[in-house]
Protein backbone atom coordinates (compact mmCIF):
# COMPACT_ATOMS: atom_id res chain seq x y z
CA UNK A 1 0.00 0.00 0.00
CA UNK A 2 0.92 3.66 0.26
CA UNK A 3 3.02 4.89 3.16
CA UNK A 4 3.96 8.42 4.13
CA UNK A 5 7.13 9.43 5.95
CA UNK A 6 7.27 12.85 7.60
CA UNK A 7 10.65 14.14 8.72
CA UNK A 8 11.14 17.79 9.61
CA UNK A 9 9.43 18.51 12.90
CA UNK A 10 11.11 20.07 15.87
CA UNK A 11 11.38 22.99 18.25
CA UNK A 12 11.70 26.55 17.01
CA UNK A 13 11.42 30.00 18.55
CA UNK A 14 8.62 32.36 17.65
CA UNK A 15 9.40 34.20 14.45
CA UNK A 16 11.55 31.39 13.18
CA UNK A 17 11.11 29.00 10.30
CA UNK A 18 10.76 25.29 9.81
CA UNK A 19 10.36 23.08 6.78
CA UNK A 20 8.33 19.89 6.82
CA UNK A 21 8.56 17.20 4.19
CA UNK A 22 6.47 14.18 3.38
CA UNK A 23 7.49 11.45 0.98
CA UNK A 24 5.00 8.95 -0.33
CA UNK A 25 6.10 5.47 -1.26
CA UNK A 26 4.61 2.12 -2.06
CA UNK A 27 2.28 0.91 -4.76
CA UNK A 28 1.50 4.37 -6.08
CA UNK A 29 -0.08 4.85 -9.45
CA UNK A 30 -0.79 8.54 -9.18
CA UNK A 31 -1.19 11.25 -6.58
CA UNK A 32 -4.14 13.54 -7.01
CA UNK A 33 -3.68 15.88 -4.08
CA UNK A 34 -1.43 16.43 -1.10
CA UNK A 35 -2.09 18.36 2.06
CA UNK A 36 -0.95 19.17 5.55
CA UNK A 37 -3.20 18.99 8.59
CA UNK A 38 -2.41 19.78 12.18
CA UNK A 39 -3.83 19.04 15.59
CA UNK A 40 -2.91 21.22 18.54
CA UNK A 41 -3.27 20.26 22.21
CA UNK A 42 -6.93 19.81 23.04
CA UNK A 43 -7.97 20.76 19.53
CA UNK A 44 -9.45 18.99 16.56
CA UNK A 45 -7.45 18.24 13.48
CA UNK A 46 -7.62 21.04 10.93
CA UNK A 47 -6.53 21.57 7.37
CA UNK A 48 -3.46 23.78 7.07
CA UNK A 49 -2.72 23.75 3.35
CA UNK A 50 -3.38 21.67 0.28
CA UNK A 51 -2.13 21.40 -3.26
CA UNK A 52 -3.72 19.57 -6.17
CA UNK A 53 -2.20 18.04 -9.27
CA UNK A 54 -2.63 21.21 -11.29
CA UNK A 55 -0.63 23.18 -8.76
CA UNK A 56 -3.45 25.16 -7.19
CA UNK A 57 -3.04 25.74 -3.47
CA UNK A 58 -5.29 26.54 -0.55
CA UNK A 59 -4.37 27.75 2.91
CA UNK A 60 -6.09 28.13 6.21
CA UNK A 61 -6.60 31.76 7.13
CA UNK A 62 -4.40 31.37 10.17
CA UNK A 63 -1.34 30.49 8.09
CA UNK A 64 -1.95 32.42 4.90
CA UNK A 65 1.03 34.57 4.02
CA UNK A 66 3.33 32.65 6.35
CA UNK A 67 3.21 29.05 5.13
CA UNK A 68 3.90 27.73 1.65
CA UNK A 69 3.00 24.28 0.39
CA UNK A 70 4.81 22.79 -2.58
CA UNK A 71 5.23 19.41 -4.21
CA UNK A 72 7.81 17.49 -6.17
CA UNK A 73 5.84 15.21 -8.43
CA UNK A 74 8.89 13.24 -9.53
CA UNK A 75 9.66 12.30 -5.94
CA UNK A 76 6.06 12.01 -4.70
CA UNK A 77 6.95 14.53 -2.03
CA UNK A 78 5.15 17.47 -0.50
CA UNK A 79 6.75 20.23 1.56
CA UNK A 80 5.46 22.81 3.98
CA UNK A 81 7.65 25.84 4.47
CA UNK A 82 6.62 27.55 7.69
CA UNK A 83 7.84 31.09 8.29
CA UNK A 84 7.11 33.64 11.00
CA UNK A 85 6.05 30.86 13.31
CA UNK A 86 3.84 31.64 16.28
CA UNK A 87 3.24 29.70 19.49
CA UNK A 88 -0.27 28.94 18.29
CA UNK A 89 1.26 26.98 15.41
CA UNK A 90 2.34 24.36 17.93
CA UNK A 91 0.74 21.09 16.92
CA UNK A 92 1.27 17.66 15.50
CA UNK A 93 1.41 18.07 11.74
CA UNK A 94 0.08 15.31 9.53
CA UNK A 95 0.77 14.72 5.88
CA UNK A 96 -2.29 13.76 3.88
CA UNK A 97 -2.29 12.31 0.38
CA UNK A 98 -5.02 11.34 -2.01
CA UNK A 99 -3.59 8.68 -4.27
CA UNK A 100 -4.49 5.70 -6.39
CA UNK A 101 -2.57 2.44 -6.33
CA UNK A 102 -1.41 0.20 -9.11
CA UNK A 103 -4.01 -2.32 -8.04
CA UNK A 104 -6.82 0.21 -8.31
CA UNK A 105 -5.39 2.96 -10.51
CA UNK A 106 -8.67 4.75 -11.10
CA UNK A 107 -10.01 4.87 -7.57
CA UNK A 108 -8.26 7.24 -5.21
CA UNK A 109 -7.98 6.85 -1.47
CA UNK A 110 -6.80 8.95 1.46
CA UNK A 111 -3.56 8.16 3.27
CA UNK A 112 -2.15 9.71 6.43
CA UNK A 113 1.36 10.16 7.70
CA UNK A 114 2.32 9.31 11.27
CA UNK A 115 2.50 12.95 12.31
CA UNK A 116 5.42 15.09 13.38
CA UNK A 117 5.55 17.41 16.38
CA UNK A 118 6.15 21.10 15.80
CA UNK A 119 6.66 23.21 18.90
CA UNK A 120 7.01 26.98 18.76
CA UNK A 121 8.31 28.64 21.90
CA UNK A 122 7.95 32.26 22.97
Amino acid sequence: QVQLVEPGGGLVQAGGSLRLSCAASGSIFSINAMAWYRQGPGKQRELVASIISGGSTNYADAVKGRFTISRDNAKNTVHLQMNSLKPEDTAVYYCNVKASTIMTPIVGAIYWGQGTQVTVSS
